[in-house]
């Protein structure tokens, strides 16, 4: 059983997965801030590997991610940065990015590392369902990892049952489709969040662009098994001197603890 698969069984609801860049605010701050998050309350971590053109990132993640290659941040350092990681991380890390950056690093090549460092899971959203099932799924499973799939509210069911067969770990439902960071009326997508829940998927559901404080997390919990984070923690490492400080200052008043 994963990681994920675990967390889910153990805790079904009220999930809380957080974004950070790698290699933000600080080259070397990766470890830091995973660290941060599992002491704060984090139940899952979103590890986004920085790329040159993100997208689906909003312009504070795509700021986050143009920081940290200013600070040299790469694949190869990255993998560096995690071949501790499982001796102080035990929650669940995903790795997401985008496929030009893993195609040149060796898309299998890039699956072993991951495997070997103890990564969980991978988002990648330029890559298409059918070269998934052709080509990479397969090196996916070998190695172990759980594969996320994005949906949008304009995601045909059809489409959606596809995914679903495909994921594991869990499905990764866009408030809408726009990037990440702009304010979303989560309550207007109560349609959109009742449709996957009488869908009755095979994954658990995570919500994420527009989730930022106590209300968004709350209002997504009521439909779904909980929420991705991403943009709001990023702005408040961006000037942070002590990142456990800043990251249980962020924290805290979501999770009321």
């Amino acid at each position: 059983m994963s990681r994920i698969t675990d967390l889910f069984r153990k805790k079904n609801q009220r999930v809380l997965n957080v974004y950070c860049t790698a290699g933000y605010p600080r080259l070397n701050s990766t470890m830091e801030v995973m660290k941060a998050l599992q002491d704060n309350g984090a139940d899952m971590i979103e590890l986004g590997m920085p790329y040159s053109d993100p997208l689906a990132d909003g312009p504070v993640i795509q700021a986050s991610g143009s920081k940290a290659l200013e600070n040299g941040m790469s694949i190869s350092t990255l993998f560096g940065q995690l071949k501790e990681l499982r001796t102080t991380i035990r929650l669940p890390v995903l790795l997401m990015g985008y496929m030009n950056p893993v195609l040149q690093y060796g898309f299998e090549k890039f699956c072993a590392a991951a495997s070997a460092v103890g990564i969980d899971g991978l988002i990648l959203p330029d890559l298409p369902i059918y070269e998934f099932e052709t080509e990479y799924g397969p090196v996916i499973k070998k190695y172990g990892l759980d594969f996320v799939f994005l949906i949008t509210p304009e995601t045909f069911p059809e489409r959606i049952a596809k995914v679903d067969s495909l994921s594991s770990g869990f499905l990764y439902a866009v408030s809408s489709s726009s990037t990440t960071g702009k304010d979303k009326d989560l309550n207007g997508q109560r349609a959109y969040f009742e449709k996957l829940h009488e869908m009755r998927l095979r994954n658990p559901v995570l919500v994420g662009f527009g989730i930022k404080d106590k209300n968004t997390f709350e209002t997504t919990c009521k439909y779904t098994n909980g929420a991705i984070i991403g943009t709001a923690y990023i702005k408040a490492l961006e000037n942070a001197k002590d990142i456990n400080a800043a990251t249980a200052a962020f924290l805290k008043p979501i999770l009321g603890a």
